[in-house]
C-alpha cells in the first residue's frame, strides 16, 4: 500500500495543524490499522496514534493523548494536532499495519515494528 502524508508546516506554540495520510493501492483492503509516528534527528521513531480500519478503535500514546486526534474518511487518515508545543517539532509519518489485531492496545498498535508500509513523511515545526 502506498501512503502520502501532507499538511505539515510551521506554527506558533499553542496552534494547530491537521496532517493527512492518503492510502492507495490494491492491498489497501488488507490493511488493519493506520498509525502516525514522528521522529527527530538522532532519536528513535515514536508512535503517536493508531486507528483500526475495521472498527474505528483509536489508540494514543500518553504524550499526545488529549491534544492529538486521529480520524478517518475513506482512504484518508487525519491527525489533528492541537495545543502544539515546541517539543512536537519533528518529521511525521503515517504507516500501515497489515496484521489483523482483534483487540488493539498501546502494546500492539503504536510500535514501529508492527507496521509494514511507510510514507515519506511531512515536517512539522512549532516555534515559541
Amino acid at each position: 500500500v502506498q501512503l502520502v502524508e501532507s499538511g505539515g508546516g510551521s506554527v506558533r506554540a499553542g496552534g494547530s495543524l491537521r496532517l493527512s495520510c492518503v492510502a492507495s493501492g490494491s492491498s489497501f483492503d488488507r490493511v488493519d490499522g493506520i498509525g502516525w509516528f514522528r521522529q527527530v534527528p538522532d532519536r528513535a521513531r515514536q508512535g503517536l496514534a493508531c486507528i483500526s480500519l475495521r472498527d474505528g478503535t483509536t489508540i494514543y500514546a500518553q504524550s499526545v493523548e488529549g491534544r492529538f486526534t486521529i480520524s478517518r474518511d475513506a482512504n484518508t487518515i487525519y491527525l489533528q494536532m492541537d495545543n502544539l508545543k515546541p517539543e512536537d517539532t519533528a518529521d511525521y509519518f503515517c504507516a500501515a499495519d497489515r496484521t489483523r489485531r482483534p483487540i488493539r492496545t498501546k502494546y500492539n498498535s503504536i510500535r514501529v515494528v508492527e507496521y509494514d508500509d511507510w510514507g515519506q513523511g511531512t515536517q512539522v515545526t512549532v516555534f515559541a
